[in-house]
């Protein structure tokens, strides 16, 4: 019999080689049993890996079931960043349910998670995805600025990145 760390390496391997369903089963494998040891962070943490699995399958209604209560588990823990993890695991799965104002809610949750703790790429990388629904669902003017917030949290901006705040602060100083 496997230990939970064992499928959960075999969940990682079967997600890099692209064989998704088969990672989704490793890693709700390993949740069963790390939540059988009481250890329900981990728990947590492979259920949260399953959800990404089940998103990059397809099934996004079992992405979101899978990461639902994840954050709570993570909060209590007072892990910020796997809580962030996981809002941001539940709002990219009801971006692909096509639930965007709920999914927009969620980015931003994450968002404010990371800027807790100072994960300045994660909080950008979330930010964007937030701007890019609302870009898509015609909300222009706030996704404009939620995407040029994104820049703002960036630890390690690009270069195109910098000419574009470069010029954004040209804007705010008219």
């Amino acid at each position: 019999m496997s230990t939970p760390s064992q499928l959960d390496a075999q969940g990682k391997q079967a997600f890099t080689e692209k064989k998704f369903q088969n990672a989704v089963d490793y890693f709700k494998q390993a949740a069963d049993l790390y939540q059988a040891e009481s250890n329900s962070l981990q728990a947590a943490e492979m259920m949260n890996n399953a959800s990404v699995a089940l998103l990059q399958a397809g099934q996004a209604d079992e992405a979101l079931e899978a990461t639902l209560g994840t954050d709570e588990i993570f909060a209590n823990a007072k892990d910020i960043k796997r809580q962030a993890m996981a809002v941001g695991n539940q709002a990219a799965a009801l971006e692909a349910l096509s639930r965007y104002d709920e999914a927009i809610q969620k980015y931003e949750q994450s968002a404010e998670l990371f800027a807790q703790i100072n994960e300045g790429d994660l909080r950008a990388m979330v930010i964007k995805s937030a701007a890019a629904i609302k870009l898509k669902t015609g909300k222009i003017t706030d996704s404009a600025f939620k995407m040029m917030g994104s820049l703002e949290a960036k630890d390690n901006p690009t270069f195109f990145e910098r000419i574009l705040k470069f010029f954004y602060a040209l804007y705010q100083i008219r």
